[in-house]
């Protein structure tokens, strides 16, 4: 499991415009939010991809980019993305390579067959790339805003006389 405070995992995935998208483009310039999430179109998963979206703006103002992962392909994504309106950027991650870096693919056996799943998590990297908030099992409903106050905590740290 991933610790509070060390290095994020570094990638690469593309996004639904078949773009690459490296975790290391951001690094000294942004706050990331980065959230894995089981399946485009699923009713969970399109309410948190729409609150994302919803409070893109204000997760700009406050140097942060808000990114989502899921095991789907780009086409996907991008039908995804278009039927929703969403503005958030989706990483495709088909291997699970990410989703097993972070800690978020689990195996489980069902009926003598292993079937893959993505636990729905949200981790909060800070523009030094480290890891400052690692959030698993979370509910879609109003996670938009409670990971926001999270990055608002992190920008007042971040501006404070002693962490300079």
């Amino acid at each position: 499991m991933l610790q509070i405070g060390q290095a994020a995992p570094h990638f690469s995935l593309p996004d639904a415009d078949m773009e690459s998208v490296g975790l290391a483009a951001f690094k000294g310039k942004k706050n990331v939010v980065l959230y894995f999430y089981p399946r485009d179109g699923t009713p969970g998963c399109t309410l948190q991809a729409i609150e994302f979206s919803d409070h893109d703006e204000e997760f700009a103002r406050h140097d942060c980019v808000v990114l989502g992962v899921s095991p789907d392909d780009c086409i996907s994504h991008a039908e995804f993305r278009d039927k929703h309106g969403l503005s958030v950027c989706l990483l495709a991650d088909p291997e699970g390579e990410v989703c097993e870096k972070y800690g978020v693919r689990e195996i489980k056996d069902c009926d003598g067959a292993k079937k893959t799943s993505i636990v729905r998590a949200t981790f909060v990297i800070d523009k030094k790339g480290r890891l400052r908030h690692a959030l698993y099992g979370v509910n879609p409903r109003g996670h938009a805003m409670e990971v926001l106050q999270l990055i608002k905590e992190i920008n007042r740290e971040c501006k404070s006389p002693k962490t300079r």
